[in-house]
């Protein structure tokens, strides 16, 4: 059985390995690579699942809401303002459940030391 079957999480596992193997064979900063991701996400019409996934990578390699923002508005005459508009709420969206999952997060750390 190969390790992707025997994962718990072969599809995300999957996409991992894709994506590394991405990175490392485009020509491109991992900044830039973050950019052209968020552009594809909403060029393809993504779920905010997809954009809670890439916003926590843009956080780690460095690029915040300003980035996000200008991504936005240089795409925006080329996809469209009702893509805009919907990848900003789903945008939201993956950004409000990020906050609520951190915050469980540090209220069951703070039950367990109690």
């Amino acid at each position: 059985m190969s390790d992707l079957a025997a994962s718990d999480t072969p599809v995300l596992d999957l996409l991992e390995r894709m994506t590394v193997d991405s990175v490392a064979t485009s020509s491109l900063d991992v900044q830039s690579i973050a950019l052209v991701r968020l552009a594809a996400l909403v060029a393809s019409d993504a779920p905010a699942a997809s954009y809670a996934l890439n916003l926590a990578v843009d956080a780690e390699v460095g690029l915040d809401a300003d980035d996000v923002r200008g991504v936005l508005a240089a795409i925006a005459p080329i996809v469209g303002t009702s893509r805009v508009a919907a990848a900003t709420g789903r945008i939201a969206l993956a950004l409000r459940v990020a906050i609520e999952v951190a915050s469980a997060d540090l209220e069951a750390d703070l039950d367990t030391s109690e």
